[in-house]
């Protein structure tokens, strides 16, 4: 069963920067397209950001555009979450999440999901 496994999360205070990483168990991620999607309490998941397979081209929603960055390393089959300016609003359980196709914008995009890794922003 392949696996995606999410670290990095923590407590910190606005302003403040965190990276998340994922690691891919089985080596068919590498041509995956990846992701993070993030869901508050009270509130629904919703996408963050994607890489696609193809040519590494990113996507970021509005609510982050400009203050994350999502790169992979193909070699350690490996996502990461680059977050700088974070504020309270960014408190949220983090996911990664994969798709056999090009696009990562929607829940059922997803083929294979991470366990969540918890952030919470202090204001």
């Amino acid at each position: 069963q392949a696996q995606l496994v999410e670290s990095g999360g923590g407590l910190v205070q606005a302003g403040d920067s965190l990276t998340l990483s994922c690691v891919g168990s089985d080596r068919r991620f590498s041509s995956y397209s990846l992701g993070w999607f993030r869901q508050a309490p009270g509130k629904e998941r919703e996408i963050v950001g994607y890489i696609s397979w193809f040519e590494d081209r990113s996507y970021y929603s509005d609510s982050v555009q400009g203050r994350f960055t999502i790169s992979r390393d193909h070699a350690k089959n490996t996502l990461y979450l680059q977050m700088n300016s974070l504020k309270p609003e960014d408190t949220a359980v983090y996911y990664c999440a994969a798709t056999r196709g090009q696009t990562l914008y929607y829940l059922s995009d997803v083929d294979y999901w991470g366990q969540g890794t918890q952030v919470t922003v202090s204001s």
